[in-house]
């Protein structure tokens, strides 16, 4: 008994921490604290909101194309990142998908930062959603 009891906390010690749930805040915050601008905060936080509920853990169904969504940003397989699977992918970000499923946020950040570069804000379809006025992030700071 004393066995398992040791290799399950090893087990839980070793396995990556999966699952974080953000609040607008605490995104907001740690995406200032990676240098993305202030002004862009607030639409950073609604496409997250309207992506994953704020997630890190989504992998959204099959879209119509064979491709999948991933991360708290919903990034495509297709286009950005390489599938487990091993499907073909242009792999735009040079990262793993399941990279962007972690609870450490740096390269679904910096993927949505080079996607947004590349195409702006309506590569995201929820875009529609954080299109005009948005609620201040300010009492986040």
């Amino acid at each position: 008994m004393k066995v398992l009891v040791c290799f399950i906390m090893a087990l839980a010690l070793a396995a990556p921490a999966f699952g974080k749930t953000f609040t607008r805040c605490s995104l907001a915050m740690e995406m200032y604290n990676m240098g993305v601008p202030k002004d862009e905060l607030a639409r950073w936080t609604c496409i997250a909101d309207n992506e994953s509920s704020y997630r890190t853990d989504v992998v959204g169904p099959t879209n119509k194309n064979g491709s999948k969504d991933y991360g708290i940003f919903q990034i495509n397989n297709k286009f950005w990142c390489q599938a487990v699977d091993g499907s073909t992918s242009s792999n735009g970000c040079d990262v793993n998908c399941s990279a962007l499923l972690t609870d450490d946020i740096t390269d679904s950040v910096n993927c949505a930062l080079k996607i947004q570069n590349k195409q702006g804000w309506t590569a995201w379809s929820t875009w529609k959603f954080c299109n005009g006025a948005l609620p201040s992030i300010d009492s986040c700071f």
